[in-house]
């Protein structure tokens, strides 16, 4: 039986820190100073605050401010500005079409922004569910909600799950759920709830998961 790989998105198949992120923080700040009335050091350390607090500040947002969920999302991620400040490997393609196994797509993001980056970089038809936060009924990743609603609907036994992500927490909360983790990172570390490191998307091809 080949595995279900469950793929993050941003800093995992695309390099968001390159542009995407930047341009998404700068209109998170822009919106909270509007919304908020507050200046762009106050709406910046909220915005980093509720993200390190909440796992995305959108959860901090509409939990202390009332701010409605679709109208942060919507102008925070403009995929018409974001699309072509994307960064990816040209090989994507080509090594989600060779590998072996049911593709996921699991993300913190919206869903018009996921399913644009994946328009975006040709590979949408590799992945046979898309979910953004608000398949998630906004409950972003590391809560293990989020994780049990993809498991659930899809059907899938965790154990034969494969987490590829670049965040450590939401490894950790993968792991905890009977997942396999894969780690995309430069780092030199490796913790105990990470099966396999690497430091680039190329590399899975010759793991041998199965």
């Amino acid at each position: 039986m080949k595995p279900t790989w469950i793929f993050d998105l941003d800093d995992t198949l695309h390099h968001a820190s390159a542009a995407v992120f930047p341009h998404i923080n700068r209109c998170m700040t822009e919106f909270i100073m509007r919304h908020l009335g507050m200046s762009e050091d106050s709406a910046t350390e909220l915005r980093q605050r509720y993200w390190r607090q909440y796992g995305a500040t959108l959860k901090g947002l509409e939990q202390h401010h009332g701010i409605a969920p679709q109208t942060f999302l919507r102008d925070t991620h403009p995929m018409s500005e974001l699309e072509t400040l994307l960064v990816w490997q040209a090989q994507t393609a080509a090594l989600l079409r060779r590998l072996p196994g049911r593709k996921i797509l699991l993300s913190n993001g919206p869903q018009h922004y996921v399913e644009g980056v994946l328009r975006r970089m040709r590979i949408r038809r590799h992945f046979a569910s898309v979910y953004g936060v608000e398949r998630l009924d906004l409950q972003p990743k590391p809560h293990p909600r989020s994780f049990r609603t993809v498991l659930q609907r899809e059907g899938l036994d965790p154990a034969r799950c494969i987490m590829v992500e670049d965040s450590l927490a939401n490894l950790k909360a993968a792991k905890r759920l009977g997942m396999r983790t894969v780690w995309i990172s430069p780092s030199a570390r490796r913790p105990s709830y990470v099966d396999v490191h690497v430091r680039q998307l190329g590399e899975l091809l010759r793991l041998g998961l199965q």
